[in-house]
């Protein structure tokens, strides 16, 4: 049985929720959450925003590119933490890289 495919978050990746993960907004608690089969991720709000621009168009560095210009910090520390927060995310098997489109 082959387990999650690990990816290797880099500056040209385009993340994606997995198939079987949805972020969704907790009416009841009033906070964003990962929903997974039996799992719960309660992810910050920084993480909320970066996950929102992950929708396998996007690579790392345009989404750094974004955040950099909306909160007018330098694009290489928010790289630097875009790559470690989604590769937190994609070890724990809650992130993983759009494939080529075969459309």
């Amino acid at each position: 049985m082959a387990g999650p495919r690990n990816i290797s978050v880099s500056e040209t990746s385009r993340p994606i929720l997995p198939r079987h993960a949805k972020l969704k907004y907790d009416e009841t608690r009033k906070v964003w959450v990962i929903l997974a089969p039996e799992r719960v991720l309660a992810p910050d709000e920084i993480a909320v925003e970066v996950l929102q621009l992950c929708n396998g168009e996007r690579n790392v560095g345009d989404i750094s590119d974004q955040l950099a210009a909306k909160y007018a910090a330098p694009r290489d520390a928010i790289l630097t933490d875009v790559i470690a927060m989604l590769q937190d995310l994609a070890d724990k098997g809650f992130l993983t890289e759009a494939r080529e489109k075969t459309s």
